[in-house]
């Protein structure tokens, strides 16, 4: 029995030897002839690489989960003037989508001011530039509100509508259309609702930059604004590089 043992290492440390003077100098020419694939456990959900169109930004679209790009899904509401605006109002313009109400005591204000800065910043721009605010409290925030509203923070862009309509329809372009998280509450107090701002191009599509791991932002921080830098909790703002990100898709 230990005769037999002994072959069996024999054998087994032979083969070892074989496949090390057959295989071994193959995969170091292999390596040393950059023949190995690099992005084998790159995720391949968004395209990193460089544009073939040169004049494209290098903004990603957000997957849909269904094979393609997350879209703007279509919506039909009153604004502040009484007018209706859907979807379609906004192709050919690059624009940001929020979700907010008028008798909000903590982050709309915030958010209001920073829209209006960007606003401001890209006045030049007010025929492609645009923003879509839904409040969600349309039981209140009829357009009569939302036109003292927007007077109140300083909205001069014609494409900027506080839109107003069904509350039910409204909660579903939030949380299912857009994946903004909103939820109602009993008060102004008790309601909640993302700080985010989504930013559309012009062909109605969701478009973010990567981050520093190669993963889409998706959306931008509303609520901290250029001249804070940071909150309380170290958190960076967001707004200048968005300003940055609208620029490049106005260019597109």
């Amino acid at each position: 029995m230990a005769k037999k043992t002994s072959y069996s290492y024999i054998g087994i440390a032979f083969i070892i030897l074989v496949f090390g003077i057959i295989f071994i100098p193959k995969i170091i020419d292999r390596l040393s002839n950059s023949d190995v694939i690099r992005d084998e456990s790159r995720s391949q959900s968004v395209s990193t690489q460089e544009p073939e169109n040169k004049n494209q930004s290098d903004l990603v679209y957000i997957p849909d989960g269904q094979g393609g790009n997350r879209r703007v899904p279509a919506f039909s509401f009153t604004n502040q003037n009484g007018e209706i605006i859907t979807n379609e109002d906004y192709l050919g313009k690059v624009y940001l989508v929020e979700f907010f109400f008028t008798t909000c005591p903590t982050i709309c204000p915030r958010m209001s001011n920073n829209l209006v800065q960007i606003q401001n910043h890209f006045k030049e721009y007010s025929d492609n530039f645009g923003v879509a605010s839904f409040t969600i409290m349309p039981e209140v925030d009829t357009p009569e509100v939302l036109k003292s509203y927007a007077q109140k923070y300083g909205v001069t862009n014609p494409n900027w509508h506080l839109m107003t309509g069904d509350e039910e329809t409204i909660y579903n372009l939030a949380n299912e259309g857009f994946y903004l998280y909103t939820a109602k509450g009993e008060d102004a107090a008790g309601f909640e609702h993302s700080g985010n701002f989504a930013l559309i191009d012009k062909q109605g599509y969701i478009r973010s930059r990567l981050t520093s791991k190669d993963n889409p932002l998706i959306y931008y921080n509303g609520i901290i604004s250029e001249e804070e830098g940071l909150d309380d909790e170290g958190i960076p703002q967001e707004i200048s590089i968005l300003k940055e990100d609208i620029a490049k898709l106005l260019k597109e």
